[in-house]
Formats: structure tokens, sequence, C-alpha cells
């Protein structure tokens, strides 16, 4: 039985891409499966720990852009 994880997303050796959607939408993506259509690498090839540290600076809040510019409407 092997000690590494069964799910690429938990591996805390693998290598890692984080894709944002238009929606500015953040993901961990594991660098050896292609990034999905609608979503744009902003940081390739980076450790689990780097790519999460990223993720977690730059992804401040969770709502969709869309909703976002919407709620910024109503105040308006």
């Amino acid at each position: 039985m092997s000690d590494s994880p069964t799910n690429p997303f938990d591996n805390p050796d693998g290598t890692f891409h984080v894709p944002v959607n238009d929606e500015g939408q953040h993901s961990l993506w594991p660098a050896f499966v292609d990034v999905p259509a609608g979503w744009t690498a902003v940081l390739d090839s980076a450790s689990r720990a780097e790519a999460l540290e990223y993720i977690d600076t730059h992804w401040t809040d969770m709502r969709p852009k869309s909703l976002i510019e919407a709620m910024n409407a109503d105040q308006a």
C-alpha cells in the first residue's frame, strides 16, 4: 500500500497551478492536468504550500465578480 495520497489535489509533494476564472474565483490545480477551459493560470508549477498561500493572499473576497458588481450597483 502506498503512503502517497490518492487524491492529487491533496498531494503535499505535488506541483500545482493556480487558475482563475472570469468571476475571479481561484482554484488549486495539479500541474500534470491541463487547466480547464475558461480558466487562466496565474501561478504555474508551484508547491502545494506556495499555491495555497497565493490563493489565500489574492482571493480575499469569495463572492463571484458578477455578484460584487451587482451589489455595488445596488448601493449606488
